[in-house]
Formats: structure tokens, C-alpha cells, sequence
């Protein structure tokens, strides 16, 4: 039992406690109050949290910036570095040609005077046929090489015009020709019966044929077939060099027309190459909008490339391709300006040898004042002569205001179009690149008597 004041003390306990549990308004506000910090200070914290990855992630950011801006300034530099190399190497290239052609000159004209000899013997003209072509087999290297740095620097332009196939095989077949009779090779050229025609360079097509014929004749033996067939087929024109010569091995196949590859040889062969031509052909056909292809069973048997070059119609009533050469007429005053002696005499006993009346300088002051002193129907003055070159020579001939100005041929080494541009603006009339055909200086010379 519970006495009366333990009942009054138990309830005012209980009253107490229900105060206890049951806060007032002030006490709620306060509550709510720090409820609405507390999420504060939790949102402000992953605020934080946040702000602190930003600014890691910025700090990411600007450093891959400086890396990149770092790797910007060292491609354009790396940039800078090839395209110096790359015209330093074309620089070399088109000096060394130069350099290689200079010897050629004499030694060409030389091989021509002994087979314009009248007491040559047989053996002596046959020496002449080969000395003459071999200096053509080096210089169509000279050209392979400097036409591949050319085609990779992008200096090369192509002047396209409607044509018919058949005048750039008909052009390559007068270079590539004697070489298959002297072979007794047999060349089977098939034409179909209406001239087909594709939007090409007369120059560079004639190159590519030059070189796929004259390669099927090369790596085909003595006696062997040389097979050139031309068709259209689906808006293409195509022609085929196939030969049953020597063949490509199944490994060199896929690279064949890659820079510098060529497949094995044998020691013993008398004729070689660099490697550039196939490299110079693949990429002077894409040039034309073309494809060439390779095709081989293997060693031994035999090869075929097919160029495939987009059709296009060809004008009405197409004038025939004009004659190379021309006999000579008469007698011309000649004077040569060449600071390589040798070279001099050689043209100087060749030109005589055809009765013109030849006068030497061996240096560009002294041909100028030679042109100013007398003169000459033709003036064949070589470029890079010491002290003032030919460029200058002319040049000055021209100013001079003479009443009656000669031919003006220029011999170079140097055989890009910018060089043949530079001469022809300078005052040359025509401009020939080093070994000098003979034929064509003749015909050049014969033309103003």
C-alpha cells in the first residue's frame, strides 16, 4: 500500500518526466534549426568535397594542357625538322644529278663520234652502241631517283590532256626497242581496232610504259617474249606487259612497288636498278587516277603488270604526233660556252663533224663577251658556269640590244621544271638536260640555219 504523500510524490514524478519528454516551442525551433545546419554544413562539405575534385581535375587539365601545348611546339618543330631534311635531300639529290650528268656529256658525244666515224670497224661501232646505252640506262636512273623525291615532296604536276594510249606506248617503244632487237627478244604489241584514250601527260604516261616494257625486257632472257596488249574494258582502258622472263619470287610480290625493293639477282647480271622505278610508276598512274597491279606464278615464270587508267574520249580528227628530229640544212656559226673541257671538245669535234663552224668559252664572262664581239647563229651555253652563269649570260645577251640574237640552247644537269622555267625566262629558246641526245641537239641547231 502507498501512503497518501508517497502518492503525491510518484505522481509529481511522473509529471515531472512528462515535462522532460515533451519540449517546449523554443526548444523545437532550436531543434529545427540545428537540423537545417547540420544538412548545411553536409551540403557545404560535399560542396567541398566537390570544389576540391574540380580543382584536382583542373589541375589535371592544365597540366595535360602545358603537355599538350609542349607536344604542339615539338611536332612543329619535328615538322619543321622533316621538311628542312626533305629539302635538303632534294637539295642534294638534283646537285648530285647534276654532278653524275656533267661527265656524261663527253662520254655520250664521244660514243657519237665513233659511230659517225667513217674508218670504224664493227667492233669499234659496236663499243660506241654500248658506251651510248649505257650512259642512257644511267641517266633513266638519275631520272627515277629524282622523279621519287620529287613524287614524296608533292613537285610534281601533271599536264592532262585527252589521248590516245597508244602515242605514249608508241613513244616508249622507240627508246625500249632497239634494246629487245639487240636481245632477239619478241615484242607483240595487240591494239584494238579503234584508238582508245584516257586524260593523261603525254610525258609521264610515255615514262611509266618506258619503264614497265623496258623492265619486261630486262628480267626476260635473250630470245625471250615481250607481250604489251591494250583494251577497254568497263570505262577503263587497259594495258597489260606480260613476259615469260625471270618472274617474282611470292615473298617480293606484295612489296614490289614499295621505294627501294627489288627482288633477288644474280651477281653475273649486266643491268641493274635502285629499286624506284615500280615506286615511280605506281605513283604517277594514281596520279592519272589509275591503278597498276603486279602479277606473278613465281620464280621462273614469267610476269604481268596491268595498268588500268580511266576512258575518256578523244577529239575528232587528232593530229599525229610531230617528228623528234630534223636533218640538218646548212652550215650555222656555233659557239659553246661549257667550263667542263672535256665536254667542250666532245660537242665542239661533234658539231664540226656535221661542217658547222664551232667557237669555244669556258666561262661565262667570256662567252658574253664573245656573243658581244661576233655572231653566231647558236649560242649552246651550259648553266652552271663559274662566275657568271648562264643564266646571266643570257640575260645580259638579250639586254644588250643587239640587232641580230642567236639561238640561245641551255645545257643543264639540273632538270626540274622550275630550272627549265628560270632558263626560259632568262632569254634561252630551248633547254636540254644533260647526256644531251645528240639527234635532238643537231635537229636544235639545224633549225636556224
Amino acid at each position: 500500500m502507498f501512503h497518501e504523500d508517497e502518492n503525491s510524490s510518484v505522481q509529481r514524478s511522473l509529471q515531472s518526466g512528462s515535462e522532460q519528454l515533451t519540449p517546449d516551442p523554443l526548444s523545437a525551433t532550436l531543434l529545427r534549426h540545428i537540423g537545417t545546419l547540420e544538412d548545411e554544413l553536409a551540403r557545404l562539405r560535399e560542396s567541398l568535397r566537390e570544389k576540391e575534385a574540380l580543382e584536382a581535375t583542373v589541375t589535371r587539365l592544365r597540366e595535360a594542357n602545358e603537355h599538350l601545348v609542349v607536344a604542339a611546339i615539338n611536332a612543329q618543330g619535328s615538322r619543321d625538322d622533316a621538311e628542312a631534311t626533305n629539302r635538303r635531300q632534294n637539295e642534294f639529290l638534283a646537285m648530285l644529278a647534276h654532278e653524275l650528268r656533267n661527265p656524261l656529256v663527253p662520254i655520250s658525244m664521244s660514243a657519237a663520234l665513233l659511230e659517225r666515224s667513217a674508218d670504224a670497224s664493227p667492233q669499234l661501232l659496236n663499243f660506241s652502241k654500248v658506251i651510248r646505252r649505257q650512259v642512257d640506262h644511267m641517266a633513266r636512273l638519275l631520272d627515277d631517283l629524282l622523279d621519287a623525291a620529287r613524287i614524296s615532296s608533292g613537285k610534281i604536276t601533271l599536264s592532262l590532256e585527252p589521248m590516245p594510249v597508244s602515242n605514249a606506248i608508241d613513244q616508249a617503244l622507240e627508246t625500249v626497242l632497239p634494246r629487245i632487237r639487240e636481245r632477239g627478244q619478241h615484242l607483240y604489241l595487240n591494239l584494238p581496232t579503234e584508238p582508245v584514250g584516257t586524260r593523261g601527260d603525254r610525258v609521264r604516261l610515255t615514262q611509266v610504259f618506258t619503264n614497265l616494257i623496258g623492265n619486261a625486257s630486262k628480267y626476260t632472257g635473250d630470245g625471250g617474249n615481250v607481250h604489251v596488249d591494250v583494251t577497254a574494258e568497263a570505262g577503263e582502258v587497259v594495258v597489260a606487259v606480260r613476259d615469260n622472263g625471270t618472274g617474282i619470287a611470292p615473298e617480293v610480290l606484295p612489296h614490289i612497288f614499295d621505294l627501294f625493293t627489288q627482288g633477288p639477282r644474280s651477281l653475273a647480271r649486266s643491268e641493274g636498278g635502285l629499286g624506284v622505278g615500280l615506286n615511280v610508276v605506281r605513283n604517277l598512274v594514281s596520279m592519272h587516277g589509275g591503278t597498276v597491279k603486279a602479277e606473278s606464278d613465281g620464280a621462273g615464270k614469267g610476269s604481268r603488270f596491268v595498268v588500268r587508267l580511266p576512258l575518256a574520249a578523244l577529239a575528232v580528227g587528232e593530229p599525229p604526233r610531230a617528228a623528234s628530229s630534223a636533218a640538218p640544212k646548212g652550215r650555222c656559226s656555233v659557239l659553246l660556252v661549257e667550263d667542263n673541257v672535256d665536254a667542250c671538245e666532245t660537242l665542239k669535234a661533234f658539231l664540226e663533224l656535221e661542217a658547222h663552224e664551232v667557237a669555244m668559252a669556258h666561262d661565262g664572262k667570256a662567252g658574253l663577251e664573245a656573243m658581244l664581239a661576233q655572231e653566231f647563229d647558236v649560242v649552246v651555253c651550259d648553266i652552271g658556269l663559274p662566275g657568271m652563269d648562264g643564266l646571266e649570260v643570257v640575260a645580259r645577251l638579250r639586254a644588250s640590244g643587239k640587232d641580230v640574237q642567236p639561238v640561245a640552247i641551255g645545257l643543264s644537269g639540273y632538270g626540274q621544271a622550275e630550272d627549265r622555267s628560270r632558263a626560259l625566262a632568262a632569254g634561252f629558246d630551248h633547254y636540254l638536260v644533260k647526256p644531251v641526245s645528240p639527234d635532238a641537239l643537231l635537229a636544235l641547231v639545224a633549225a636556224r640555219s
